[in-house]
């Protein structure tokens, strides 16, 4: 199978569509639902009109199934035969729900959807999982897969992962959490999967703990690994030989990874000195590791969330050597030991800085003034558990950050008169959100809003403060550490037998709202009726 047999495929059921068009209609052999096509059809020809949707090709109307939501195209599917084949020929993702009586249908689930090329196998954590022999099946079947999702896969083995990776070669991306297998099977993804670009792990079970862990990596997938995610592995830093041996890494993220990373960030930044993007949350980092960090000179994002040992000190000797930081997001989780100090570090060597997130940081006017003045394209700002961000501090960026775009600030002590002060400075703010802020009032942010009446004002007065600190105002979607920028709605893979969203459409294009949902597939039939009749 693959997409040139489905392209044949489709190729010949348009040939065969228009030669039947042209003989004469006969229902006496045909199946009830062939003959209920062809009443159709000859009706629409005794009316004077034509059947324009026959009439399209099929390539033309797997475009348009691809621009569909999940729900429509299953809608669509059971129009006709011919709509059926080539929704099922034209879908290149799909999301299963892997519970182990998934596997006497999997022959017919891909002989249907020959094309996939982004699969999700997600099961419920109280059902039992399919095995080996399931997800060999499917390597057989999908040799063109490039994206694999596994989540809660338990009865997933080394053995099973060695014969998937053997199959499916080409893979480009691979996300597994809540799995059981351990190194032995991500050895063998690594070591046979050479095009694999990003590596997403979560809560891996059959890792070995401490000192017995089996090393993971480098293997041959090491060359083209740009993008490394780590989450919640007791013993993460047996992945270093994969870290160290990736020469070409952009992004490495870990979160909750137990172990001394600052013994190995030296030997990481030694072989790979051109990641771009650094994300640490709940790690055991100091300014040692920091020290290490600002020796990647092209580093651009970096997330230091709740690492209570890294100081002033640290942030302040990534920033005399990372000049083209863009990103920063601190979560000091009231440690205090970031400050106006490595503020001020920052804002003296990073002049292309675009985004700060403050959680738990304490700045003041001090700091506050050199970012202002050194970093002319701030545009997006969040201050979050501040507790020297009140209204003097509001309105000196109200004054001060002419470029900014989006303004966060939560659980500060900042009232309506900062509010106000908004309401005359930032010419280019686009967007404010205020939460559990106890001085600010319903009435301010709708003054807010009347005066600026372009400016989108969310004003959240909960004041639960058992929530987690959160921030929005930027444009660098959703991340692990609760900072939102901007809310992004993101397209959830479904775990139903066979749901999917189309080929790689962004969400973004979908909430425009021009090809999606009953009202476009009803909006098209109404236009082919009218221009039928003119």
């Amino acid at each position: 199978m693959g997409q040139s047999v489905s392209a044949a495929k489709l190729r010949n059921r348009r040939d065969w569509n228009h030669r039947q068009r042209s003989k004469p209609k006969s229902t006496a052999l045909i199946c009830p639902m062939q003959a209920e096509e062809t009443e159709e059809l000859e009706r629409s020809n005794t009316d004077g009109s034509s059947d324009f949707i026959s009439d399209l090709p099929d390539e033309c109307l797997a475009c348009i199934f691809q621009s569909l939501s999940p729900d429509d195209r299953k809608r669509c599917s059971l129009v006709c035969r011919r709509w059926l084949l080539i929704e099922g020929q034209s879908r290149h993702r799909l999301s299963l729900n892997a519970q182990s009586d998934l596997q006497p249908l999997i022959p017919s689930i891909f002989s249907r959807f020959d094309a996939v090329t982004k699969l999700a196998l997600k099961c419920d954590r109280r059902s039992v999982s399919i095995g080996d022999e399931s997800l060999v099946l499917i390597s057989e079947r999908c040799r063109n897969l490039i994206r694999l999702k596994l989540r809660a896969c338990r009865d997933l083995t080394d053995a099973g992962m060695l014969a998937f990776a053997k199959n499916c070669k080409g893979l480009k991306k691979l996300s597994c959490g809540s799995c059981a297998f351990g190194a032995k099977g991500m050895n063998a993804v690594l070591d046979n999967c050479l095009a694999l670009e990003e590596l997403s792990v979560k809560r891996l079970r059959g890792i070995t703990d401490g000192a017995a862990a089996e090393p993971i990596g480098p293997g041959v997938a090491a060359a083209a690994l740009k993008t490394i995610c780590l989450k919640e592995l007791y013993n993460g830093q047996c992945f270093g030989p994969l870290i160290i041996g990736s020469k070409n890494l952009k992004s490495l993220k870990l979160f909750r990874c137990s172990g001394d990373w600052d013994k190995l960030f030296p030997l990481i930044v030694e072989r790979v000195a051109g990641m771009v993007e650094i994300h640490m949350e709940r790690i055991q980092v100091s300014d040692v590791g920091l020290a290490a960090i600002s020796n990647c000179s092209n580093l651009e994002i970096l997330h230091l969330v709740k690492t209570p040992e890294c100081t002033n000190a640290g942030l302040g000797a990534v920033a005399e050597k990372c000049n083209l930081l863009r990103k920063l997001h601190i979560d000091g989780w009231k440690a205090n030991r970031i400050g106006d100090q490595g503020l001020i570090a920052v804002a003296k060597s990073c002049p292309n800085l675009q985004e700060l997130v403050l959680i738990g940081v304490n700045p003041t006017k001090l700091s506050l003034e050199m970012l202002a003045s050194n970093c002319p394209n701030l545009e997006r700002l969040a201050l979050c558990g501040s507790d020297t961000v009140g209204d003097a501090e509001i309105s000196f960026i109200a004054v001060k950050c002419i470029a900014l775009k989006k303004l966060c600030i939560k659980n500060c002590p900042v009232s309506d008169h900062g509010m106000e002060a908004l309401a005359s400075g930032c010419p280019n703010l686009v967007k404010v959100k205020v939460k559990k802020c106890r001085g600010v009032t319903s009435e301010g942010a709708d003054w807010l809003r009347a005066t600026r009446g372009s400016l989108v004002v969310n004003l959240d007065i909960n004041l639960d403060m058992g929530e987690h600190l959160d921030a929005s105002a930027s444009d660098g979607g959703a991340q692990d550490n609760g900072i939102e920028f901007p809310p992004m709605v993101g397209s959830q893979i479904g775990a139903s037998s066979i749901a999917s969203s189309s080929t790689g459409r962004s969400t973004s294009f979908k909430l425009l709202g021009l090809m999606s949902g009953r009202s476009f597939v009803a909006c098209t039939l109404r236009r082919l009726a009218s221009s039928s009749r003119s």
